[in-house]
């Protein structure tokens, strides 16, 4: 049965449902691939929000959201998307995340389907703000859409990489990145998917940022590389 949804979701709803439409009129997100879900505070009702399953996220209805429990039980809304348990076990892997986000961006899928830079970092650290607001991404081999293997085997980068990991890209289906907040995730996001166009562009020639530009730049800014 579902619950009575709180009034406290109302904001978060309407923002997911904002991202949504962004990324879809960019061309980050077409038809109904990729997925959004924030987690919710207790005022808010817990569990977490995550668009519906074959949902476009250009034209969301805030309240056909699913509302679901921490445990994967459904509170609300329509049924939640296939990568419910992915969603799931970065939540558990990452307790700052509040937000993830996953698209089949064409760069990004495109890399994916050519060789990337190597399976631990699928780009080299080519500018500033890759290394400052991305950081490390590494491959998981392609999967079936929704296949439950995927949750475990990003579970095990997040908890075996040496710096804090961000996001992973998912061969032949796209990023998945999280974040503390709806925005900054989709920031990751264009971040992430700009630089793969880059890479793409310039025919894979451009030099990596020397490991001396790399130490500058942590000891000046903050950075995940």
């Amino acid at each position: 049965m579902s619950q009575p949804t709180p009034a406290a979701q109302d904001a978060v709803r309407a923002d997911m449902a904002r991202v949504g439409a962004s990324l879809f009129q960019r061309g980050l997100v077409h038809s109904t691939a990729g997925n959004i879900s924030v987690r919710l505070a207790a005022e808010q009702g817990g569990g977490f929000l995550i668009t519906p399953t074959e949902a476009c996220l250009g034209f969301l209805e805030p309240s056909q959201l699913a509302w679901v429990a921490d445990d994967g039980t459904a509170l609300g809304g329509a049924r939640a998307s296939k990568t419910l348990t992915l969603h799931r076990r970065i939540y558990a892997s990452v307790p700052e995340a509040r937000c993830v986000l996953h698209t089949h961006s064409t760069h990004l899928v495109a890399l994916s389907m050519q060789e990337v830079w190597r399976s631990s970092d699928i780009l080299p650290p080519l500018t500033p703000y890759q290394l400052m607001k991305v950081g490390h991404v590494p491959l998981v081999p392609y999967h079936l859409p929704g296949d439950a293997r995927v949750a475990d085997e990003v579970a095990a980068l997040i908890a075996s990489a040496e710096r804090p990991l961000h996001a992973v890209m998912l061969e032949r289906l796209g990023p998945t990145v999280w974040h503390d907040s709806p925005s900054n995730a989709m920031a990751l996001l264009e971040e992430l998917e700009e630089t793969a166009r880059l890479w793409l562009l310039t025919d894979r020639k451009p030099e990596p940022l020397k490991e001396s530009q790399i130490a500058d730049l942590r000891a000046r800014h903050h950075t995940l590389w």
